[in-house]
């Protein structure tokens, strides 16, 4: 069932793991078939090592299991929440990387400094408010995934395909889980210029909102002209 998206999700989870964004088993990456509306993610607990397509697990969107011999990740009530939060996403990353999850435990957004950021974020790395003591012991998986939805009730989740989760971790998503995990690879990346940065200048302030603007466009939306015409 959905060989090629299998194939996908299996190939974006093994990415991130490649890229060093994952330690052990810290993360995950899923995929949608928004026309079947069945979810492909990792199973939880499996070594990124022994990963295989066999492994995935399908599930609908209410987290009914459809296929496979192992049980979904636990972050999959959080990838199922973000589904149906965010209609143009077709996949879903997570992880653990280490400057995304500084910035998280920091507890502070991540504010456009540069241009590498632009290109990709249009406007500050948001991070959510902190999950209520009533919201981790009614459903911690789903919550994470209500308060990352309620962050982006006031943005665009197109513009800024990001978030850091307060005291937790990163997601990404995008219009693949190819395109996810290149935007958590990303999104790695600029939290460590970030911190870089203001370690060097503390005093470093955001980017002109001319230069983000000319640099998110220029990639996005309808009269970008970044990279070669198909």
């Amino acid at each position: 069932m959905l060989e090629q998206l299998k194939a996908e999700v299996l190939e974006a989870n093994l990415k991130l793991y490649r890229k060093g964004l994952i330690v052990y088993t810290w993360g995950n990456a899923s995929g949608i078939d928004r026309d079947k509306e069945l979810v492909i993610i990792k199973p939880s607990g499996v070594p990124y090592e022994e990963l295989k397509a066999e492994h995935l697990v399908v599930v609908d969107l209410d987290g009914k299991l459809v296929e496979g011999d192992y049980s979904p990740s636990s972050d999959t009530p959080t990838h199922l929440v973000l589904y149906k939060a965010f209609p143009k996403a077709c996949g879903i990353a997570h992880s653990h990387s280490l400057y995304a999850t500084i910035w998280a435990q920091a507890k502070r957004a991540i504010p456009p400094l540069g241009t590498t950021h632009a290109d990709y974020f249009h406007g500050e790395i948001p991070l959510t408010r902190p999950l209520t003591p009533e919201e981790i012991n009614r459903g911690y998986e789903v919550e994470t995934g209500n308060v990352i939805a309620e962050t982006f009730s006031r943005l665009d989740p197109e513009a800024i395909p990001g978030v850091l989760v307060y005291s937790h971790g990163p997601f990404t998503w995008g219009k693949s889980a190819s395109q996810a995990v290149e935007n958590m690879i990303v999104l790695e990346e600029v939290a460590r210029m970030a911190w870089g940065t203001l370690m060097l200048n503390p005093d470093s302030g955001p980017m002109a909102a001319e230069l983000l603007d000319k640099h998110f466009f220029r990639k996005h939306g309808a009269d970008s002209y970044y990279g070669q015409k198909k």
